[in-house]
């Protein structure tokens, strides 16, 4: 049994939660790491994670840049060319990220046994 104090609303395991709670970003995480060596363009990511639009991934990465994962750099030219790397902190935050995505490949049955949340898209098969 662990204390209340262990279940604060500051605890880390809630603060994980808040930090994942957007659909996007172990998603532009993993991408980043596992597709495109640690850093991309915006037009790349966009192309590279599917279903998400452009709006919703710039919202995402400056969320991520407001916490110190990605690090965004505006090239010169015009037009601007902007590239989102992942920063030290975003690698750490990488590896719990792999561990749950490779878990999920591993036990895709287990995943498609769920039952449909009403707002899921998932469709039956």
């Amino acid at each position: 049994m662990s204390s209340d104090e262990d279940w604060r609303e500051d605890c880390a395991p809630r603060r994980i939660l808040d930090l994942f709670s957007t659909k996007w970003t172990s998603m532009v995480l993993h991408v980043l790491h596992a597709r495109l060596g640690g850093s991309a363009r915006a037009g790349v990511l966009l192309r590279a994670v599917p279903g998400v639009s452009k709006k919703m991934l710039t919202q995402t990465l400056r969320d991520m840049e407001r916490a110190g994962l990605v690090h965004r750099h505006v090239e010169g030219t015009i037009p601007p060319a902007v590239e989102y790397s992942l920063t030290d902190l975003g690698r750490r935050f990488v590896e719990p990220i792999e561990l749950i995505y490779g878990w999920a490949r591993e036990n895709d049955d287990a995943l498609d046994a769920l039952k449909p949340r009403e707002t899921s898209r998932r469709t039956s098969i």
